[in-house]
């Protein structure tokens, strides 16, 4: 692993923790997203075999609400696996636990929870604030 002294707050065994948990968490992403991807293209897939009569079948619009929690369950998904590969290029770079906003030290505890955290807790604060 490159670069792993630049973050002199966290010691190896807690980048060796922070790894794994974005190891397992990423795999769990990951087959969300195909799970999420491969009900959303079923139900497609049985949607346009089935005559389009929302009006007349009961089912009709619950099929259409389902597909649409799924699609933001899907896009919720990607992006939390978008966030978790970036941490894992910041893991490799060195820079897992630096704030990208003040530059300072992201709290390991902060990072255990969620590893792709990007700030630490003042400058979320702060963001917070002006949001």
């Amino acid at each position: 692993m490159q670069g792993r002294g630049a973050v002199p707050q966290l010691t190896d065994r807690q980048l060796a923790l922070l790894e794994q948990v974005l190891e397992e968490r990423t795999a769990r992403a990951q087959l969300q997203v195909g799970r999420l991807s491969a009900e959303i293209r079923d139900v497609t897939l049985a949607q346009r075999d089935t005559p389009a009569d929302d009006e007349h079948d009961p089912e009709g619009s619950t099929v259409s609400v389902e597909r649409e929690r799924d699609v933001a369950l899907l896009g919720s998904a990607e992006h939390q696996l978008s966030e978790l590969l970036a941490a894992r290029s910041r893991l490799e770079a060195g820079s897992l636990g630096v704030c990208e906003r003040c530059g300072g030290p992201v709290p390991f505890e902060r990072l255990q929870a969620r590893p792709e955290v990007r700030f630490c807790v003042p400058c979320v604060e702060r963001l917070r604030q002006t949001h």
